[in-house]
C-alpha cells in the first residue's frame, strides 16, 4: 500500500492514501483534517461527545466510554481485525492516554503510554522532574487539612493548590495565607470525588497537587516532536489577570526580546526531552521567572484557546493536521523554526456575574477580513457566573495582524464591540431585565 508524502501547504482537494486510523475522542475539526489527506477514519467516540456531523463524516463509528481500558482493548483489537488501521491517534485531552496505550498494546510507534501519563497528571510530572533533578520549586500531594499547613511552613504564601488530572484551570486555588487555609480545605474536600462539571467532563477528580506560586510573564510554547527532535513552532504570550486563573488570551509571536526567547525555547526542548516525548504536538505553559523559566504543566496534544488558528495564521503551520498527519507518514519533518509573517491574538469575552439581557455586534465582527473567528456562547437569559477558570468565558475573538502589537490592539477593541449586557446579580428587582451593559 503506497502512500504520498505532503508539504506543509493547504491540504490537496483529492484523497492522497488509502491509510486507515484510529482516531480517538476525536473533534470536528480533527476528523477533518484527517478525511482532507483522504485517510480512512475510525472513530473511537464517547457517546456524550458524538454528533451529526461526525457521524457523516467518520467511516466508522464505533461508540463507548473510551477511558474504559477493559472495553477498549478488545473492541479495538477487533476494529483491527476488520478495518486494519496503521496507527492510532487522539489529539483531544480525554483520549491521549487510550491512543498511547493503544500504540503500546499492537506495536505502533510513538509517544509511549507512560510519558503520555506524567504529560497528563501533575503530580507525575513534578516526581519525574524531581528524579532527574530538573525540579526548582516546592511540591507536595494534598493529603489532608494538615498537609496544607505544613507545605505553607516549607513553601511559604502564596502557593498554589490544583487537581492533577483537570484542564482549563478547572479547581485551581490560590493560598495567599494562613486565613486561606481553612476555605483551601472545604474547597478540596467539595471537589474532591466528583467528575469536572465543564470542559473535559471526562475526568473524575481524584487528588491535589500542591506547588509554589511563580511569579513573571506567563508563556506557552507550541512544539511538535519528529521521532524525537523539537521543532518550536511558536511561542505564545498569555494575557492574564493575577486576579483570577481565566485566561484573558493569547497572542504570538511573544514579544520576547532575543535572550529571553532562547532561554524559553531551550527550558522546553530540555523539559520535553526530559519526560520522554517523542512524537506529535506538545503545548507547554511556563513562567518567565526571576529565576529564569520554570515549566507549569504541559500537554502532549495541540494547545486549547484557538492557538492553532493563531499559529497557521501567523507562521502558516497547521498543527491539527501535522497531528494527524505525522504518525502515517504523510507530511514531512519541519526542519527549523518557522518565520512569522503575522500577528495573532484571541482575546475572550468577561462579563461580571448576572442574567444576560442582550446580544450584538456578533455578526458585524464575523465580517471582517482581519477576523479568524468569533464567537459568543450566552444567550439573553443565561446566567453569567462569577469568573473562576477558563469554563467561565463567554465568548473569543481571534484576529491577525501585521504584528503581535497591532493583533492585541484590534483584539481588544473589537471584543468591546461585542455587546452582551448583563443584568448584576446584586440588582434590585426593579432594576432587572433594563439590560445594564458590562
Amino acid at each position: 500500500m503506497s502512500a504520498r508524502t505532503v508539504t506543509a501547504a493547504a491540504p490537496p482537494a483529492t484523497p492522497v492514501t488509502e491509510r486507515t486510523m484510529l482516531l480517538v475522542g476525536g473533534t470536528d475539526q480533527h476528523l477533518e483534517r484527517a478525511k482532507a489527506l483522504g485517510v480512512r477514519v475510525v472513530l473511537l467516540q464517547h457517546p456524550d461527545k458524538i454528533n451529526a456531523f461526525q457521524t457523516g463524516l467518520a467511516d466508522v463509528l464505533l461508540m463507548v466510554d473510551y477511558t474504559a481500558w477493559d472495553t477498549v482493548r478488545p473492541l479495538a483489537e477487533a476494529a483491527r481485525e476488520v478495518w486494519g488501521f496503521d496507527t492510532i491517534v487522539s489529539l483531544t485531552e480525554g483520549g491521549l492516554d487510550m491512543a498511547a496505550r493503544l500504540n503500546d498494546h499492537f506495536g505502533f510507534p510513538g509517544t509511549r503510554p507512560e510519558v503520555s501519563r506524567r504529560m497528563r497528571n501533575k503530580c507525575l510530572m513534578r516526581q519525574h522532574l524531581a528524579e532527574h533533578g530538573k525540579l526548582s520549586i516546592h511540591w507536595g500531594r494534598v493529603t489532608d487539612r494538615e498537609s496544607l499547613e505544613a507545605f505553607a511552613l516549607k513553601a511559604g504564601f502564596p502557593f498554589i493548590v490544583k487537581p492533577t488530572d483537570a484542564t482549563a484551570s478547572f479547581g485551581l486555588i490560590r493560598v495567599g495565607g494562613a486565613a486561606d487555609l481553612e476555605a483551601a480545605w472545604e474547597r478540596i474536600e467539595e471537589l474532591r470525588g466528583r467528575r469536572t462539571d465543564r470542559g473535559s467532563t471526562l475526568f473524575t477528580v481524584r487528588e491535589f497537587l500542591m506547588e509554589s506560586y511563580l511569579d513573571g510573564p506567563e508563556f506557552s510554547v507550541e512544539g511538535f516532536s519528529f521521532g524525537g527532535r523539537h521543532v518550536v513552532v511558536a511561542v505564545t504570550e498569555k494575557l492574564v489577570d493575577d486576579t483570577h486563573f481565566a485566561e484573558l488570551g493569547h497572542a504570538l509571536p511573544a514579544r520576547l526580546v532575543p535572550q529571553a526567547y532562547e532561554q524559553v525555547t531551550t527550558a522546553v526542548a530540555d523539559f520535553l526531552d526530559t519526560m520522554g516525548v517523542t512524537d506529535g504536538p506538545s503545548h507547554t505553559e511556563l513562567r518567565l521567572t526571576s529565576r529564569g523559566p520554570v515549566v507549569i504543566e504541559s500537554h502532549n496534544r495541540v494547545g486549547g484557546g484557538h492557538i492553532n488558528e493563531l499559529v497557521e495564521a501567523a507562521y502558516g503551520i497547521d498543527l491539527l493536521r501535522y497531528g494527524v498527519a505525522w504518525p502515517l507518514g504523510l507530511v514531512e519533518e519541519l526542519p527549523e523554526p518557522p518565520i512569522a509573517r503575522a500577528g495573532a491574538c484571541t482575546r475572550f469575552v468577561l462579563r461580571d456575574p448576572g442574567t444576560v439581557t442582550a446580544v450584538s455586534g456578533v455578526e458585524e465582527v464575523a465580517a471582517r477580513p482581519d477576523v479568524l473567528a468569533v464567537e459568543v456562547s450566552v444567550s439573553p437569559g443565561d446566567e453569567v457566573r462569577p469568573l473562576r477558570d477558563n469554563w467561565d468565558r463567554l465568548g473569543f475573538a481571534a484576529v491577525t495582524a501585521a504584528d503581535t502589537d497591532a493583533a492585541i490592539a484590534l483584539c481588544e477593541r473589537l471584543t468591546e464591540e461585542i455587546r452582551i449586557d448583563v443584568t448584576p446579580a446584586h440588582a434590585p428587582a426593579a432594576d432587572r431585565g433594563l439590560g445594564v451593559a458590562a
